[in-house]
């Protein structure tokens, strides 16, 4: 009996982790093969780290809120942006440069959010499908206010990050004076035994670090406790007296809110803005990471947020030199890793619906087993 308990949980947990597994495995084959110095890919995964994972944070609250995978983060990213170009063209530099971006992003992201969650209220059980179609949607707006109404509706002063015919903001935005002030806040430099020294962005990482914080606390608050009701059964949590409807927004917002935050983040690691481009992907491949570290549509830890960053962009810096040292063409491995992050969200869904429609059909099957015994009492 001990054996038969022992392998169902050996199974049930090769079930639940096979992603990670996977991706431990592909890591492990390419990495070798990549030629990368140890040094090269612990300084590459670290600065990922900081760069990265206040963003996939950002994606906890409307999971624990019943609301899966927010691919309506983007709306964030973009307001985050925003916020951005407008310190740019103030000239706002450095540190204080950062920390107003991201109190203008405020209120853009609590707009974006309020309406996203409205919308999502409307389309309950498809929530993950139509935030992906509202980023679509609030993109066009985006880029509306950036082509044309930046330099001709908003007041945009300095040439530089306008466009030649006076109006609309240039593909590259340069953040040069902002770039990684926040990662060299507190400078710290490592030096690991067989690794070298590995730069630690420290303040990034401390940031990063509060946020974990506020979220363990957040979920033992009356708010969190709601949000997790509602997360488990809509039903349940309405006959309890709480506003469901109310409690989802309120996720949404703050995960919208927390993503703009992310985005600046990201941004004054990377020196600058593609104005046009840098919110795109950055909803799928977060989720994509998110879901590698273990995570599911309606299920997600901290944990999970750190294992998915090292593992995800392990993958993301080598298969690129795994795929020229296998195949002679560096491109396979870019397509590769385009291929593999697309792949896991899709798996990962696929494995959702599947565990889904098996325990419904458990509790019918029960529930009629239920009714079968409950009808023989009777005939007896």
């Amino acid at each position: 009996m001990n054996n038969t308990s022992k392998n169902t949980k050996i199974l049930s947990f090769l079930r639940s982790s096979s992603v990670p597994i996977l991706f431990i495995i592909i890591c492990a084959v390419c990495i070798p093969l990549s030629g990368l110095s140890a040094n090269m890919l612990f300084n590459e995964i670290t600065t990922r780290m900081g760069r990265n994972a206040f963003l996939i944070l950002s994606l906890l609250i409307p999971i624990m809120a019943g609301m899966g995978l927010n691919f309506g983060m983007t709306l964030g990213a973009m307001a985050g942006e925003i916020a951005l170009i407008l310190v740019s063209d103030w000239q706002i530099v450095g540190i204080p440069g950062m920390v107003l971006a991201m109190i203008l992003s405020v209120p853009f992201s609590i707009l974006l959010g309020l309406f996203c969650g409205k919308i999502l209220n409307m389309a309950k059980g498809r929530e993950m499908i139509t935030s992906y179609i509202i980023s679509y949607f609030i993109n066009g707006v985006y880029l509306l206010v950036v082509l044309y109404m930046m330099g001709s509706v908003i007041p945009i002063k300095h040439s530089t990050i306008k466009l030649p015919r006076g109006y609309g903001i240039r593909n590259t935005v340069s953040l040069l004076n902002m770039r990684q002030k926040l990662d060299n806040l507190i400078p710290l430099k490592l030096n690991i035994p067989g690794v070298g020294i590995v730069k630690i962005p420290v303040m990034t990482f401390i940031i990063i670090a509060i946020l974990c914080l506020v979220i363990v606390w957040f979920r033992r608050t009356k708010l969190g406790q709601d949000m997790r009701a509602v997360g488990q059964d809509m039903e349940v949590a309405r006959d309890a007296g709480i506003n469901v409807e109310r409690t989802r927004i309120i996720s949404i917002v703050i995960s919208t809110v927390l993503a703009g935050f992310g985005m600046i983040i990201y941004l004054q690691n990377m020196g600058n803005i593609a104005t046009y481009s840098s919110h795109s992907q950055i909803g799928m491949f977060c989720i994509a990471a998110l879901l590698v570290g273990g995570a599911s549509v309606d299920k997600a830890s901290i944990g999970n947020v750190f294992l998915g960053v090292i593992l995800f962009h392990t993958m993301f810096i080598v298969a690129p030199k795994a795929g020229a040292a296998i195949t002679g063409d560096s491109m396979i491995g870019e397509y590769f890793r385009v291929f593999v992050s697309y792949a896991v969200i899709t798996i990962a869904l696929v494995m959702y619906e599947t565990q889904k429609r098996k325990a419904k059909s458990q509790e019918g099957a029960m529930l009629a087993a239920a009714q079968d015994e409950g009808e023989e009492e009777k005939d007896s």
